[in-house]
């Protein structure tokens, strides 16, 4: 199989320029006192899960950590509903088969640029030319060029109905020329679009922001973030509890009860707990293997105890809070017998701790496992110190927290990189040619609903060859200080902060 690797955090949030409001759960215009600039708009404290992996460039791991604090943003974003919504471009419309004319509003980049086409069309080209490309272009081609004053055309090399809601992901941010340097190396700081400004950055320890007060989406009310990158969950929870945070996300469950109820907010996700099983080498290469290994995991005991009820049993790829999908599903086709687990059946079983609950549903499947017959070796890591060998396929199964619709918003672009043999995300190292032929037709269909119906049907295949087995659907809870306002709880994980966030 051919392996592209591309980074992703696994386990991450995301979303952009709805920092003016789809998912805002307040807003209001009073200022806060404090610790502000010109006297208003308090500085908010907010500790994030997941430190930067790559120097915050947006083509990886880090795109969602620029997003989720304001940074950068699109030319479009996903709505509530999951639809393409504006955001640099106010409007766009599909000329032919290849080609899409977005119309931009009138922005400005935090360095002071406008946002022009010939700005945004080089901003386009240069995520198409980097290496790995971005999650969200896998398997696109696609030229970007200036159009006039406001239009920027963007022709792909093959039809592509969803192209507005893949120009969502964060990690096909618009930034401004002086962000791209030498080389591969893109900083975004200083020069995005949205109500945040980086302006300083620590290493993988913390990061400033101040508000950016030509935000074409309107000034920020909070002057500006105090970033703190904690990956311990049970830290992240102590600090809101002492009053040293405004805002931290990802609350482990273990920690959920100890938080006041005013200052804990659950939100159903699209983000699915799964175990990966390799499907090119060891143990997990015979498909009866991982049958068996399927047959052998009693998923109703995830949602119910390793998250204390924060989450729904795992039924496919796609979770409760994908509305659609319920309806749709359809039963797993091709699945093999299962075998039974001889002595020489021992397996690698890894997962990364910056989500707490993922090493205590490792080890409930290690248990699940060895009690079918299998002898199992459990590797627990910080998530930077694993995903390489992890989409390298050097581990027999993976338990992972994975977004399902992280990179564009399309259900089918998750099947797309995680399930078929050139997708960029495949640490099942699944290659089937059902599953890739499934997928290929999904992708051509432009009606949403035939959309939706391909990708399960393809998810049916996907199930059917058991090189993934859903183990829980998860809601994250944000713990939120009494005296803040306006946190975005969006359940695609893109954005946290917005304009209307306040203390």
């Amino acid at each position: 199989m051919r392996s592209h690797r591309r980074s992703r955090l696994l386990a991450p949030f995301l979303l952009v320029p709805l920092t003016a409001g789809c998912f805002a759960s307040g807003g209001g215009g009073d200022s806060a006192s404090g610790d502000g600039k010109d006297g208003d708009g308090a500085r908010l404290r907010v500790a994030l899960a997941f430190p930067p992996a790559e120097n915050l460039s947006p083509y990886g791991a880090d795109a969602t950590l620029l997003s989720r604090l304001g940074v950068t943003e699109g030319l479009t974003a996903l709505d509530a509903n999951g639809s393409a919504a504006p955001a640099l471009a106010e409007s766009w419309r599909r000329d032919g088969d290849k080609t899409w004319e977005f119309t931009l509003r009138d922005a400005t980049f935090q360095d002071g640029g406008a946002v022009t086409p010939a700005a945004v069309a080089a901003s386009l080209t240069h995520a198409t030319d980097a290496k790995p490309a971005p999650a969200a272009l896998a398997g696109v081609t696609l030229d970007a060029k200036a159009s006039g004053d406001r239009v920027v055309r963007v022709i792909t090399a093959e039809p592509d109905p969803v192209l507005p809601l893949r120009l969502s992901s964060p990690s096909l941010a618009i930034l401004s020329k002086e962000a791209y340097g030498k080389g591969s190396r893109v900083d975004p700081v200083g020069h995005a679009t949205g109500p945040f400004e980086l302006t300083e950055v620590n290493g993988a320890t913390s990061a400033s922001l101040d508000r950016f007060d030509d935000y074409w989406g309107g000034r920020a009310q909070a002057s500006g973030i105090d970033a703190r990158f904690i990956a311990d969950g049970t830290a992240r929870a102590n600090a809101l509890r002492t009053g040293e945070l405004d805002i931290a996300e990802a609350v482990p469950v273990a920690q959920a009860a100890s938080l006041d109820e005013k200052t804990r907010r659950d939100t159903a996700t699209t983000r699915t707990t799964s175990l990966l099983l390799n499907a090119s080498s060891g143990t997990f290469e015979d498909a009866g293997l991982r049958a068996a290994a399927r047959a052998a995991l009693d998923t109703s005991v995830f949602a119910k105890d390793v998250y204390e009820g924060y989450g729904d049993p795992g039924a496919g790829v796609y979770g409760p809070a994908v509305t659609w999908a319920e309806g749709k599903r359809t039963a797993p086709v091709g699945r093999a017998a299962a075998k039974k687990p001889g002595d020489g059946n021992t397996i690698t079983l890894a997962t990364y701790d910056n989500r707490p609950e993922l090493p205590e549903v490792a080890q409930v499947v290690k248990q699940q496992l060895e009690k079918a017959g299998f002898t199992v070796e459990l590797t627990v890591r910080e998530y930077s110190r694993l995903e390489g060998d992890a989409l390298d396929g050097k581990f027999d199964a993976f338990v992972l927290a994975r977004n399902t619709l992280l990179d564009t918003g399309d259900p089918v672009a998750v099947l797309a990189s995680d399930y078929t043999c050139d997708g960029g995300f495949n640490i099942a190292q699944l290659c089937d040619e059902g599953v890739d032929r499934a997928v290929a037709d999904a992708e051509k269909i432009a009606d949403t609903a035939k959309r939706q119906d391909a990708a399960m049907a393809a998810e049916a295949r996907i199930l059917g060859s058991d090189a993934v087995v859903p183990l829980v659907h998860q809601r994250i809870i944000t713990g939120v200080a009494d005296s803040v306002q306006g946190v975005v709880l969006d359940p695609y994980e893109r954005t946290l902060v917005g304009t209307g966030t306040r203390r």
